[in-house]
């Protein structure tokens, strides 16, 4: 469960534990797309030469996940939500070199 820096609680789970359900209010989404870098695929294929950590790929991931975690989160606080559950991430390729993150979950009222 996480409030942190969103003002609003997002669990992976069906439920908030300790608070209780009085509001559905639907799908929150929130997505990003984002296109690999010429930079970041010469040093990956270098990388996988010696083995290790893409790091340059970890880091657009990390910045992909937090853009479309906060999409989501304007949504649902537009709804009306204090808190998004069965939070989920999902993933597909959009066109040569180019992916789509989306995070989605059910906004809900809690207490």
């Amino acid at each position: 469960m996480s409030v942190g820096k969103y003002s609003i609680i997002l669990t992976n789970t069906e439920t908030v534990p300790g608070r209780t359900i009085v509001e559905f209010y639907g799908l929150a989404t929130g997505n990003t797309v984002r296109a690999k870098h010429i930079g970041r695929d010469i040093m990956a294929g270098l990388k996988n030469l010696v083995g290790g950590e893409l790091t340059g790929y970890s880091e657009l991931l990390q910045d992909s996940r937090r853009e479309a975690t906060e999409r989501m989160v304007e949504q649902a606080k537009s709804m009306g939500a204090n808190a998004v559950v069965n939070m989920r991430f999902a993933t597909s390729s959009v066109a040569q070199g180019a992916a789509e993150l989306f995070a989605y979950g059910t906004a809900v009222r809690v207490e």
